[in-house]
């Protein structure tokens, strides 16, 4: 069975190749040959869940073009392992996105999911708005149900507004709309780096009401990044055998990460969500993957993408990690 094509030679600088897959790895757009796949990369290029300011429907193709053609070899240095030679991943493009019909494109990145999932593979999709959370979070329900599995989302915004606009279903929505659908539990849901001005009083009360938990920025200054990434990571493991992590990448400062479309100031440093993706990774069983709100438009230097390349190649490495054993990396 074919495991797709493969696009570049392995010896090519950065830039050159014909075409960017996540990392260089085989394009396969063929749903029979993820059978052994550990982690299939999926590009959702919508932002019609935007609320601000437009774009991130170029983000899996930045995200892509990030990489700098270390296809030799990924060693990391801490964890002493290539998560590309520990797990077999495969891009598998982009969801067939309808621009100006967000219903059309969850349902085609549902299919989608649907398809990795039963193959036995871990979806890692790069977005795209954060509205692309509820159709994963629905298709996890289906599949686990809302008992089944947890959510670890690292992001400056809850995302949990009954609606933004008069809009029920968009990137400002997506955990409230599932679990009044009845396909996430409030309790299982562990939020880290809220900060700013929104949500309110009224939004955080009926998070605290379904169970919700988080950190806000201003708990892990005082606290410390390790106390409470430790605890939030306990906490989803406690909750449920598997976990879907989801990551925006406004959870960054804006010196970190201009180009995102709702940035707030306050936030992580790059250095601070690497380790923590990695820790989230190494600890739980991850179930699905995202990496959301890169606007390549707004974008510095290209740092956001490459913050978010880096982000899911340490989630990556996370779970290589995990299925060695926890392997450690060389020391000084």
């Amino acid at each position: 069975m074919s495991r797709g094509v493969q696009l570049d030679r392995g010896d090519e600088p950065p830039a050159g190749g014909v075409a960017a897959t996540f990392a260089g790895q085989p394009l396969v757009l063929d749903p029979a040959d993820l059978q052994g796949v550990d982690v299939a990369v999926l590009g959702a290029p919508f932002d019609d869940g935007t609320s601000h300011r437009p774009g991130t429907r170029y983000g899996p193709s930045a995200i892509r073009a990030a990489d700098d053609g270390g296809r030799w070899g990924r060693p990391h240095m801490t964890l002493g392992v290539d998560p590309l030679e520990e797990l077999t991943v495969v891009d598998y493009g982009d969801v067939a996105a309808a621009p100006g019909d967000l219903g059309r494109s969850h349902a085609a990145l549902a299919s989608r999911l649907g398809e990795v999932i039963d193959a036995g593979a871990m979806p890692l999709v790069l977005g795209g708005d954060h509205s692309l959370s509820l159709p994963t979070l629905r298709v996890l329900g289906e599949r686990h149900g809302p008992d089944g599995y947890a959510v670890l989302h690292l992001d400056t915004h809850a995302d949990t507004a009954d609606e933004l606009y008069g809009v029920r279903i968009s990137h400002g929505t997506p955990f409230r709309v599932a679990v009044d659908e009845g396909r996430l539990r409030g309790a299982n849901i562990v939020q880290v780096g809220l900060r700013g001005t929104w949500p309110g009083p009224e939004l955080f009360e009926w998070m605290r009401s379904e169970g919700f938990r988080w950190h806000t920025m201003d708990e892990i200054v005082e606290r410390g990044l390790t106390t409470v990434v430790s605890e939030a990571v306990a906490a989803v493991a406690a909750a449920a055998p598997r976990a879907y992590l989801s990551v925006d990448i406004d959870v960054l400062d804006p010196a970190f990460a201009p180009g995102t479309g709702t940035p707030e100031p306050g936030g992580l440093t790059t250095r601070e969500l690497l380790w923590t993706v990695r820790q989230a990774a190494r600890k739980l069983d991850l179930c699905a993957a995202d990496i959301v709100e890169v606007c390549p438009a707004y974008d510095v230097a290209d740092i956001t993408a490459l913050a978010a390349e880096r982000t899911a190649l340490e989630i990556l490495a996370g779970m290589a990690a995990r299925r060695r054993g926890e392997a450690s990396g060389p020391t000084a």
